[in-house]
């Protein structure tokens, strides 16, 4: 972050891979072009019931609530985020193995990957608040010291998202220039910004600007319903207000050849539950609930 917002074209590639499956032509064509790709029920319901019950059980556990991988809501009652949930919970820990999503950021990356960030948010009925739009590479490569554009997030939909309870929204194109907000970052600013995201965030005109050239894709769907999105893309989400919970698994994959170096905003690194260090490979397995012991 500097001390004035601009906008800088992307020199990283978008696709690393093209030569082999899962992702057609016409996919990769589309993720670079746009800067995501939405499969509905990529995941069955069955399986996404199993997904819902381990998390009832995380989130009614009023101990764990106490840890810091538990992000609550402004409220203080309602649990927001749940970090490192790959390693909080062993059938979460195999889902992003799952091949169904594994192999699709393996190609589009172009190597081996390993987990930066895993997390399930919740935003709950009528209390569930907004997420400001933001580049996630944005605070990646200043506060966890990412060196390049070679990064993609996997939400999931455990819960339907609908138009009108907050689902994840993206601005097509907008992966293709780095925006450079401005604001200095603070200490241990993640402890404020994992609540209510206020440094980091775009000036309105460069939004703005950004919208009247690409628009806003919603990225509805029912359960099981996947979006991968590059780390550079500009998205957000509105405040919940609807009775109708959302709540998303999420899983942040980057390249072994992209491993992280020190925070270039000249701080201290985020915790690692925030921000891994450990750059082990993901093993790619069949099936989440299949292969489990």
């Amino acid at each position: 972050m500097g001390t004035k917002s601009k906008i800088i074209s992307r020199t990283d590639p978008v696709i690393y891979s093209e030569s082999f499956s899962p992702l057609s032509e016409s996919n990769l064509k589309f993720f670079k072009d746009n800067g995501y790709l939405i499969f509905e029920n990529l995941f069955s319901r069955d399986e996404i019931n199993s997904l819902l019950g381990e998390l009832k059980k995380l989130t009614l556990n009023e101990s764990k609530k106490k840890s810091p991988q538990f992000i609550l809501e402004e409220t203080g009652k309602e649990v927001r985020s749940i970090f490192d949930i790959h390693k909080i919970s062993e059938m979460y820990g195999r889902l992003c193995k799952d091949k169904r999503i594994s192999n699709i950021v393996r190609q589009i990356l172009g190597s081996e990957v390993y987990i930066h960030q895993s997390r399930v948010n919740l935003k709950p009925g009528f209390d569930g608040k907004e997420f400001y739009w933001h580049s996630d590479f944005e605070t990646w490569h200043s506060e966890d010291g990412m060196p390049n554009m070679r990064a993609i997030s996997c939400s999931i939909s455990l819960t339907p998202n609908y138009e009108f309870n907050g689902p994840l929204m993206v601005i097509p194109g907008s992966h293709k220039k780095f925006v450079s907000c401005s604001g200095k970052t603070p200490e241990n600013h993640y402890r404020q910004s994992l609540k209510r995201q206020e440094i980091g965030t775009p000036d309105k005109t460069i939004l703005e600007n950004m919208v009247n050239d690409g628009g806003i894709v919603s990225a509805k769907g029912d359960e099981g319903t996947a979006i991968f999105f590059d780390c550079n893309i500009m998205h957000g989400s509105n405040g919940n207000i609807s009775p109708y919970p959302r709540s998303n698994a999420f899983f942040v994959f980057n390249s072994v050849k992209n491993k992280l170096v020190e925070p270039f905003c000249g701080l201290n690194p985020r915790p690692e539950y925030i921000a891994s260090r450990n750059f082990q490979s993901v093993e790619p397995i069949e099936n989440f609930l299949k292969d489990s012991k």
